[in-house]
């Protein structure tokens, strides 16, 4: 196997590791430790955290200084002050309450959007109410966001995802090196497939991607479409909810045991995985199977196993490489696979993989994704 394909593909994230220092740290993890903790070589990535609370504003600001590659250049006690300080420091990234006096997070994050190409991570309550939110931030034009509750779990990595992503549009002449070509690539299929299932996978970038591929699928789309959104509980009910809104597809958050019908999209719930298996859904807990919950590895498995090569894979942004394995085996297996280009990911990261591994068929851009779709399976466009 050649070494691009051993690095992204296996071992898995999840995979546990052994050895000195490292027993039970999941490969992803390792990774990311020694990105993290490796000297930096150029300057710290610069920080301003903006938060109402003067404990969030410490916890926040202690948590990301753990890392020799960041550094927090400010910090703001309202919305107001944030775009005044986002304008006067130019930090490379900015973690943004939502809920704050004088202006809140939603205007805040418009006002220097409409101003800066500086990247915004969301810092949300973990309510229903906050997870609504937070969705419409992701809509406006927030990179990512993390809970409040539990640790600020990944946003090392979320930060230096995102920054990575900012600065590789800047200079996309250097940012990566083009993926080989796919293993044994077929010629462009032109109204020949009939999947019986379309699974989706997305994580950093991914709701507005979602919305830009469903919107423009029909209500008599003609298989159920499964979907693995990275997110923790709370947040993909309310994401579903969105989708609903603005889509002619019948848009739900999966509960376990539910039908799959033409037309409908389930949603993995978040922090659960997500399976299917004789035509329903399956919900349970993660065994250790995993990083994240849901995986679109472990749905893409399930998928695999229950419909072999009769499906039609999506691939949308996101950090990482959850889904370059299963998307490579339901391609050796017949499906046809797409994968989301740089241009129009807010983190290629899950895309590169799946393209680096041979796994994609077409790379095409978000806005094409969904009338490829369309075109694939024989309706208009």
């Amino acid at each position: 196997m050649p070494a691009i394909e051993r690095r992204l593909c296996s071992p898995q994230p999840g995979t546990t590791l052994t050895g000195p220092h490292r027993r039970g740290r999941t490969f992803e993890q390792e990774r990311v430790s020694k990105m993290l903790t490796r000297k930096p070589a150029i300057s710290p990535i610069r920080v301003l955290v903006v938060d109402d609370s003067s404990f969030m504003r410490s916890a926040i600001t202690r948590h990301i200084q753990r890392e020799a590659r960041f550094q927090v250049i400010g910090a703001a006690t309202n919305g107001r002050e944030g775009v005044a300080k986002a304008l006067e420091l130019r930090p490379d990234v900015i973690t943004m309450d939502v809920e704050m006096p004088e202006m809140n997070g939603i205007e805040a994050l418009r006002q220097i959007l409409a101003q800066t190409s500086i990247p915004v991570i969301m810092v949300s309550a973990q309510t229903e109410a906050g997870a609504k939110t937070t969705i419409q931030a992701l809509q406006y034009g927030a990179m990512d966001f993390i809970p409040k509750k539990g640790g600020f779990e990944n946003l090392h990595e979320k930060l230096f995802a995102v920054v990575g992503a900012a600065r590789a549009r800047l200079a996309p002449t250097v940012a990566v090196a083009a993926p080989r070509a796919p293993l044994a690539a077929r010629k462009p299929r032109v109204g020949q497939l009939r999947p019986r299932i379309v699974v989706i996978g997305s994580s950093t970038g991914g709701p507005r991607a979602l919305l830009q591929v469903l919107e423009r699928l029909p209500a008599h789309f003609p298989a159920p479409i499964v979907v693995a959104q990275h997110m923790p509980p709370q947040f993909t009910s309310a994401m579903s909810k969105w989708l609903a809104e603005h889509c002619a597809l019948k848009i739900v958050e999966a509960s376990d045991e539910m039908a799959l019908a033409p037309g409908g999209v389930y949603v993995g719930p978040g922090g659960m995985q997500f399976r299917v298996a004789s035509g329903r859904t399956k919900i349970s807990a993660d065994q250790g199977e995993s990083l994240y919950k849901p995986s679109v590895d472990v749905l893409a498995d399930s998928v695999a196993a229950g419909y072999g090569g009769n499906v039609l894979a999506i691939m949308l942004t996101g950090m990482g490489n959850d889904g370059a394995r299963g998307f490579l085996k339901l391609k050796e297996a017949g499906a046809h696979v797409i994968a989301q280009d740089q241009a129009s990911s807010a983190v290629w990261g899950m895309p590169r993989a799946v393209a680096e591994c041979g796994g994609a068929d077409e790379i095409l851009a978000v806005g094409d994704i969904g009338r490829r779709i369309n075109a694939l399976v024989g309706l208009s466009a």
